[in-house]
C-alpha cells in the first residue's frame, strides 16, 4: 500500500528585495548611477524528505519562521514548490490559516457550502453534513450572519468544523488549537482521536507541546526549513524543549569579567547524583562549579542567581552571605551549592553564576543567563516560589 504522502528534497525559494518601496525617482537615478537593488534568496524550506503512512498522524514542530506552514502550504497545493516533488494520495481538506477560504460578505452557510466546492464536493453531500457542521463549530445561532461580523474563535471553529466534517483522507491543520476556548479545544481533540480511529491521515502543527505529543504517532522536527529530527514523539518533544531553553539563553545570556580568575565548568545534578537540567519543585538541586586560576585569589567570593526567561531575578546568594569565607583559591578546583529544596513553580529558569573579590571590587568571571534549567511541578499557586500555607475557618 502506497504512503498517504511522499515528499522528496522539497525546496521553497522566496527572493527577497532590499527595503523601502521603490520609487519613479528612485528607479531613474538607480539606472543614471548603474546601481541595481538588492535581492537575495531566502530558502523556507530546503532537502526535506520524509513519508507519511496512511493513517498516521504526524506532528510538525519547530521555531516561528522553521518552514512549518510553509510546508503545509505546498502540501495543500496552495504554493508550489521550488525544487524537489511531493505527491499525496486520496481527498486533502485543510485549515491553514484563520478564516482561509471564507468571503466576507456571504453568511456562515454560504461559506460552508462555497467551501465544499473548493473541496470538490456536491451540494447534495454537503446537505447532509451541514448540520453536523453546524453543531460541531456552535453556530447554530449565527450561521445567516455574515462571516465578516464574526469573532476570530467563530472563524476557526467553522473553518475546523467544515474541514474535518466533510470527510476527507487526509487533513491538514495549522494552529488550530492556539484559538477558542478551552471546550472548543477539546472537542477538536476528541475529534482528532476520532479521525485517528478512522484510519485517517493528519498532519498538525501546534505550539501546545502535550497536545501534540499525545495525539501524534511521529513528530518532525523544523529549523531553519530543514529537518532536525524525525520519530518518537517524546523524544522529539525533548529536544525541541532543549533548543528552546538554549535560545531563550542565548537572548539575555552575557560573560563578562577581568579573567584572573574564571568558572570553566557547571554541571547540575539531582538529588540521586545524575547529571540533568530538569528538576522537580520541591526536590534537591546540586550545582558543580569547576574554576581555574592564573594566580592566587585571597577570600574570594562565589554567587549565583536565579532568573525567569525575561531575566528578572527570582533569587541570588553568594558564600559570603552564607558565611563561608574561603582563604585562597589557586590552581583548579571545584564549589559545590546546593538548593535544598528547590521551591520553584513549573517553568524554565536561567542560573547565574559569579567569582569576585571579597570587596565586590574585582569581578573575575561572571556568567549571567547562561544556564537554563527546568522545574517541574504539580502544585498550583501564584508566583515563583512555592511557601507552604494552610487555612482554617478559625
Amino acid at each position: 500500500m502506497p504512503d498517504a504522502i511522499t515528499v522528496n528534497n522539497l525546496g521553497k525559494k522566496y527572493r527577497l528585495r532590499s527595503s523601502g518601496t521603490p520609487t519613479m525617482k528612485a528607479a531613474v537615478l538607480d539606472l543614471v548611477r548603474g546601481r541595481r537593488r538588492v535581492r537575495r534568496d531566502f530558502w523556507a524550506l530546503r532537502d526535506v524528505s520524509f513519508a507519511v503512512r496512511r493513517g498516521e498522524t504526524l506532528g510538525i514542530i519547530g521555531f516561528n519562521g522553521a518552514g512549518k506552514s510553509t510546508l503545509l502550504a505546498l502540501l495543500a497545493g496552495t504554493k508550489t514548490p521550488t525544487c524537489g516533488s511531493l505527491a499525496t494520495e486520496g481527498t486533502i481538506s485543510s485549515l491553514l490559516e484563520l478564516g482561509a477560504g471564507f468571503h466576507p460578505d456571504l453568511t456562515g452557510r454560504e461559506n460552508i457550502f462555497l467551501c465544499g466546492a473548493i473541496m470538490g464536493m456536491s451540494q447534495s453531500r454537503m446537505r447532509e453534513r451541514f448540520d453536523a457542521i453546524v453543531s460541531f463549530a456552535g453556530l447554530e445561532t449565527f450561521i445567516d450572519q455574515p462571516v465578516k461580523h464574526y469573532s476570530s474563535g467563530m472563524y476557526v471553529r467553522l473553518g475546523f468544523a467544515v474541514a474535518v466534517e466533510v470527510d476527507p483522507d487526509i487533513v491538514l491543520i495549522d494552529e488550530v488549537l492556539a484559538v477558542g476556548d478551552i471546550t472548543f479545544q477539546r472537542k477538536c481533540i476528541e475529534r482528532m482521536k476520532r479521525f485517528r480511529e478512522q484510519g485517517k491521515t493528519m498532519l498538525m502543527i501546534s505550539h501546545d507541546l502535550k497536545t501534540i505529543q499525545s495525539i501524534s504517532d511521529r513528530i518532525l522536527l523544523l529549523n531553519e526549513g530543514r529537518i532536525l529530527g524525525l520519530g518518537d514523539p517524546e523524544s522529539l518533544v525533548d529536544r525541541y524543549e532543549t533548543l528552546s531553553r538554549d535560545r531563550m539563553a542565548q537572548a539575555i545570556r552575557r560573560e563578562w569579567g577581568t579573567g584572573g580568575a574564571r568558572l570553566t565548568d557547571v554541571r547540575f545534578l539531582d538529588a540521586e547524583g545524575r547529571e540533568t537540567d530538569t528538576f522537580r519543585s520541591g526536590s534537591a538541586l546540586t550545582a558543580r562549579i569547576r574554576y581555574s586560576t592564573d594566580q592566587p585569589v585571597e577570600r574570594p567570593v562565589f554567587g549565583f542567581a536565579i532568573a525567569d526567561t525575561e531575566g528578572r531575578l527570582v533569587h541570588g546568594s553568594n558564600t559570603q552571605l552564607s558565611g563561608l569565607e574561603l582563604p585562597e583559591i589557586r590552581g583548579e578546583g571545584a564549589v559545590t551549592l546546593r538548593v535544598t529544596p528547590l521551591a520553584l513553580a513549573a517553568g524554565t529558569y536561567l542560573f547565574s553564576f559569579s567569582l569576585h573579590s571579597w570587596d565586590h571590587k574585582t569581578n573575575y568571571h561572571r556568567l549571567d543567563n547562561v544556564f537554563p534549567v527546568v522545574v517541574e511541578s504539580e502544585k498550583a499557586f501564584e508566583g515563583v516560589c512555592y511557601l507552604p500555607s494552610s487555612w482554617d475557618a478559625t
